[in-house]
């Protein structure tokens, strides 16, 4: 009897030993704590049954399991080269840096195997095809945005596998030697033209000045000219007046006044120590005297 009573302690403990090994394993396969930069992928039975986020979870055991934990930080592909050939028919290297973060893990575990080799692809195909329809001179001055552009383009290539890119960089844009050597030697011709035209536009404008200064100075002698004519013509009207008014003393006075000044420029000549004058030049003397001595006393 006592040896039937101690079987069946030895089997009821074993039971409940069993029963909470059991309860402990449950509890351990049914509670599921989420770290803050992971979720985790549950199936049932091979197929999706949802998603964990972070934090403490709980799921079924022995019917649900983990299948993928998958990490939420950003991620950053290694630098990736690749040739590409603009508009223009020049064979560009360029240098790329692609940033992403997987939003939906549900999509990327199950719609694509290598989510890195994947984008990488993308981003060649993407980057081929953007600068195919570009020249290399917009190449190197707009690369800001061409940067935009792939990485618009690669957004709406990898939405379907869950991620979210956050930063997609084109780093750098490499030449062959041949083009390098070409784009030296135009570099250096376009140079010289500028050196060139600048010289014309400076003698073109020496010129121009040269001509300005000509114009000018015409100008005013033709101005000076005007003016002796007008006085002289004024001169004239003032003598055809004072003839009409006097008659032929008037007259008499002026040619006088003339002979007189003919006879001052002869002498005022160097090396004239002797002049001879003829009468007739001090009857003109003696006229323009009596002449003005008559306008005195009138």
């Amino acid at each position: 009897m006592d040896t039937l009573d101690f079987g069946d302690v030895i089997g009821g403990n074993l039971i409940i030993l069993l029963l909470a090994l059991f309860i402990i394993v449950s509890l351990f396969k049914g509670v599921k704590i989420v770290p803050q930069a992971d979720k985790f992928v549950v199936e049932r039975f091979g197929q999706l049954k949802k998603v964990l986020g972070p934090g403490l979870n709980f799921i079924v055991p022995f019917l649900d399991t983990v299948a993928h934990k998958v990490s939420i930080l950003e991620r950053q592909l290694p630098n990736s080269r690749q040739d590409a050939i603009t508009a223009d028919n020049v064979l560009v290297q360029v240098e790329t840096s692609v940033f992403y973060r997987i939003m939906a893990p549900e999509k990327t575990v199950y719609r694509i195997r290598d989510i890195d080799a994947a984008i990488a692809t993308t981003v060649a195909g993407i980057v081929r095809s953007e600068l195919g329809s570009m020249e290399l001179d917009e190449v190197q001055h707009n690369r800001a945005r061409l940067t935009g552009r792939i990485r618009e383009s690669l957004e709406s290539v990898v939405d379907d596998w869950g991620i979210e890119v956050t930063r997609a960089e084109l780093l750098d844009v490499n030449l062959d030697e041949a083009t390098r050597a070409a784009m030296l030697q135009q570099l250096n011709a376009e140079r010289a033209r500028r050196a060139q035209v600048t010289e014309a536009e400076g003698l073109k404008r020496a010129v121009e000045l040269k001509a300005d200064g000509e114009l000018y100075a015409a100008q005013r002698e033709a101005e000076a000219r005007r003016v002796l004519a007008d006085a002289e013509a004024y001169a004239t009207g003032v003598i055809a007046r004072a003839i009409a008014d006097d008659g032929i003393e008037a007259a008499r006075f002026q040619i006088a006044m003339k002979q007189v000044e003919a006879l001052t420029k002869v002498g005022e000549g160097d090396g004239k120590q002797t002049i001879v004058v003829p009468a007739q030049a001090l009857d003109a003397f003696g006229d323009a005297f009596r002449m003005l001595r008559g306008g005195g006393g009138r």
